[in-house]
C-alpha cells in the first residue's frame, strides 16, 4: 500500500518537470524569437567601424584681409580636441544639460528612462527625454533623425557597442569632436571659431554653455541665425550647471549676463564670397579643407554698402534708379578690396558687378583714344567736333555746342561723340580699338563698326575696373583676384596669382592718365573730384539713360560704379557724371589715404 503523501509528491515532481520543460522550450523559442527580432533590427545597421570614419564635404573658410571670418561652406571641422586640452567647464556643462548619470550607466539608463516617463506622464506632454549621451552619439554618428521604434532599438544596440568599445572619456571626446553644432560646424573647436573667433581651449564658461546647448536644435539655437534663442538656451545650461553644483547660482547668473555674440560679417559681402567660390574646384583640386585669406577689406566693404544704399534710397529712388554695383580694386595687383553686386544680397544674389554684361557707353572711349595714341597722336593733337555721317549713321553730341577743332584731351574731357568717332578712324578703326580693349582685359563682344567708339559693345563692371587699373598703374594688365593666401590642413598652398604683364607703353598710359584727369578737373566727371587728391576717370551713359557709369582712380585705387535697372528700364536723366560720379566721390573720400 503506497502512502498518500508519496503520490502527491510524485505528482508534484511530474508537474515541476513539465513546467521546467515548458520553461526550457519557452526559453529556447523566446531566445530564437529574440534572435530573429534582433536580426530584423540589425540587418541594416551601419558598420560602426566604418561610420566612425569622417565622411563629409570639404570645407571652405573665407577670411577677410584682416583675418576676420567672412564665410564658410561645406562641413566645417576644427582641430581634434582632447579632454585635457579644453576647459573643465566644457564637458561639465555638457553632462549637466544632457546626461548627469553618464559615468554611472552602461549606455542605457533605466533610472533616467523611468524618471523621464514619470515626468512626461505627470505633465501630460513630452517634457523630458530618456536618451543617454551615448545614445545621442550613436544617433548622430550612425543613424538618421527618423522617429520610430525600430530606430530607437538600433540606437540602443549601437550605444551598447560604443560603451563596450570606448572608455567614458573617449566617448566624451568623440562627442565633442563630431557633434553637429549648426552653421556647417562639426565639433566644439569648429563651432568655437565660427561663433566666437576662439579655439575650444580658450572658451569662457558662458561660451561653453551656449555650445553644449546647440545639439538639441542646431538651427533654432544657432547664434548667428537666432542670437536671442541661443542666449536663452545658454542661460538654461548655466542653470543646469548650478543645479549640479558645478556653479553657484550667483556664478550662473553672472555668466548669463555675459552672453553676447560678436557682430556678423556683412551679408552683402556674399557677392564677393560667391565670386571667390566660383572656380575653387579648378584652382585647388582635391578634398582637403581650405582656409583662404581674401583681399576683402571689411571697412571698405562696409563703406561701399552704406554709400550705395544711401544713394539708392535717396537721390536714386527719386530718379528711378533701382540697382547699382561697385568694385574697389588695387591698381598694381588687381586685388579686389570691396565688391557690391547689387543693393541687397539677401533679396538678390545676382552679381551685377561680375555677371551683368551691359553696354559701357563712353567709359569705352579711353580704349579708342589709346589706339590713337599708339598710332602717334598725343593729348595735344586736334580733332574736329563737327557733325559726321558714316553710311546712314550720324552720331549726335547732345547739348555740346561745336567749337571746331579740339585737343584730344578736351574732346575726351567733355566726352564729345563726333570727336570720338574721328579718333577711332585715326586710330586704325573698330578692330584696333577692340584689340586695345581685349589687351587690357575686356572680352567683348564688340561691333565691327564705328558705333564701338560710343561703347555699343558689352562689358562687366569688374572687367572695366581691371582695364582702367592698367592705365592707372603705368600699362600693366592685371587680372582681378580676391585670394591673398591659401592653406589646406595647415599647409600653405600656391594661389596661382598671375603676374601683371605690360600691355601699354608707359608713355601712352601716362598720356591717358593726363587726359582722364582733365575729365574730372574740368570735364564731364567734375562731380567725382576730391579736394587734395589727383583723381582721373571717365563717365559713361547709354541710350535713354539705361546705364550710367563712372570708373576712375586715385593713387593706387581704382573704383568702378554702375547704376541702372535690372530690366533696363530708363532712369530719369541719370548720366555718368551725375549720381555715379557722386558715389565715386563719396567712396573715395571715405577711404583712408
Amino acid at each position: 500500500m503506497v502512502p498518500a503523501g508519496a503520490g502527491t509528491a510524485r505528482t508534484r515532481r511530474r508537474l515541476a518537470g513539465r513546467l521546467l520543460g515548458w520553461a526550457v522550450v519557452a526559453a529556447i523559442w523566446g531566445g530564437l524569437a529574440l534572435g530573429v527580432l534582433l536580426l530584423v533590427f540589425a540587418w541594416d545597421l551601419p558598420r560602426p567601424e566604418e561610420a566612425l570614419e569622417t565622411t563629409r564635404r570639404p570645407s571652405v573658410t573665407l577670411e577677410a584681409a584682416d583675418g576676420r571670418l567672412l564665410s564658410t561652406s561645406g562641413d566645417l571641422y576644427g582641430e581634434t580636441v582632447r579632454l585635457r586640452d579644453v576647459p573643465v567647464h566644457l564637458p561639465t556643462a555638457l553632462l549637466a544639460i544632457e546626461d548627469r548619470r553618464f559615468r554611472e550607466h552602461f549606455g542605457l539608463d533605466p533610472i533616467g528612462l523611468i524618471r523621464a516617463a514619470w515626468v512626461n506622464l505627470t505633465s501630460g506632454r513630452v517634457a523630458q527625454g530618456g536618451s543617454t549621451l551615448t545614445q545621442q552619439l550613436a544617433k548622430n554618428l550612425f543613424l538618421t533623425p527618423e522617429r520610430s521604434f525600430r530606430r530607437k532599438v538600433q540606437e540602443a544596440m549601437l550605444a551598447l557597442w560604443l560603451e563596450s568599445r570606448f572608455t567614458k572619456d573617449q566617448l566624451l571626446e568623440i562627442y565633442l569632436n563630431r557633434v553637429y553644432l549648426g552653421g556647417g560646424a562639426y565639433g566644439v573647436d569648429a563651432a568655437a571659431r565660427l561663433y566666437f573667433g576662439v579655439p575650444a581651449r580658450r572658451l569662457a564658461v558662458w561660451q561653453s554653455a551656449v555650445l553644449v546647448g546647440l545639439p538639441k536644435a542646431p538651427s533654432r539655437y544657432n547664434p548667428r541665425a537666432n542670437p536671442r534663442a541661443a542666449a536663452d538656451r545658454g542661460a538654461e545650461v548655466l542653470r543646469a550647471m548650478a543645479a549640479t553644483g558645478a556653479l553657484t547660482e550667483a556664478q550662473a547668473n553672472a555668466e548669463a549676463e555675459r552672453i553676447a555674440f560678436p557682430p556678423r560679417p556683412s551679408r552683402d559681402a556674399g557677392w564677393f564670397a560667391d565670386w571667390i567660390n566660383d572656380d575653387l574646384a579648378a584652382r585647388f583640386p582635391g578634398s582637403a579643407d581650405l582656409t583662404l585669406r581674401t583681399t576683402l577689406d571689411l571697412r571698405v566693404q562696409a563703406l561701399v554698402e552704406a554709400r550705395l544704399e544711401a544713394l539708392l534710397a535717396g537721390q536714386g529712388a527719386a530718379a528711378d534708379v533701382g540697382q547699382g554695383a561697385v568694385v574697389v580694386m588695387e591698381a598694381a595687383t588687381g586685388r579686389v578690396r570691396a565688391m557690391a553686386g547689387g543693393r541687397d544680397y539677401r533679396r538678390s544674389s545676382f552679381n551685377r558687378a561680375v555677371s551683368a554684361r551691359r553696354q559701357p557707353g563712353s567709359v569705352f572711349k579711353p580704349f579708342v583714344y589709346l589706339a590713337a595714341l599708339e598710332q602717334g597722336l598725343s593729348p595735344d593733337s586736334t580733332v574736329s567736333d563737327g557733325p559726321i555721317t558714316l553710311g546712314r549713321w550720324s552720331p549726335g553730341n547732345g547739348s555740346w555746342r561745336s567749337r571746331g577743332d579740339l585737343p584730344l584731351e578736351e574732346a575726351l574731357a567733355h566726352s564729345v561723340n563726333t570727336s570720338a568717332v574721328r579718333v577711332l578712324v585715326r586710330g586704325g578703326g573698330p578692330r584696333e580699338a577692340a584689340a586695345v580693349a581685349r589687351r587690357l582685359g575686356l572680352t567683348g563682344p564688340f561691333p565691327n563698326d564705328a558705333t564701338v567708339a560710343l561703347g555699343t559693345g558689352e562689358a562687366s563692371l569688374l572687367e572695366l575696373t581691371a582695364a582702367y587699373a592698367a592705365i592707372a598703374n603705368g600699362g600693366m594688365r592685371v587680372v582681378p583676384n580676391g585670394i591673398a593666401a591659401a592653406r589646406a590642413e595647415r599647409r600653405a598652398l600656391p594661389i596661382g596669382e598671375p603676374p601683371p604683364i605690360r600691355v601699354l607703353q608707359a608713355d601712352d598710359a601716362g598720356a591717358m592718365r593726363r587726359m582722364m584727369e582733365a575729365v574730372v578737373n574740368r570735364g564731364s566727371g567734375r562731380a567725382a573730384a576730391v579736394p587734395g587728391r589727383n583723381v582721373a576717370g571717365k563717365t559713361g551713359t547709354t541710350q535713354d539713360f539705361r546705364d550710367a557709369w563712372f570708373v576712375g582712380f586715385s593713387g593706387g585705387t581704382v573704383i568702378g560704379v554702375w547704376l541702372g535697372n535690372d530690366d533696363a528700364t530708363p532712369m530719369d536723366d541719370v548720366r555718368g557724371g551725375t549720381l555715379p560720379a557722386r558715389l565715386f566721390h563719396e567712396i573715395l573720400e571715405g577711404m583712408p589715404r
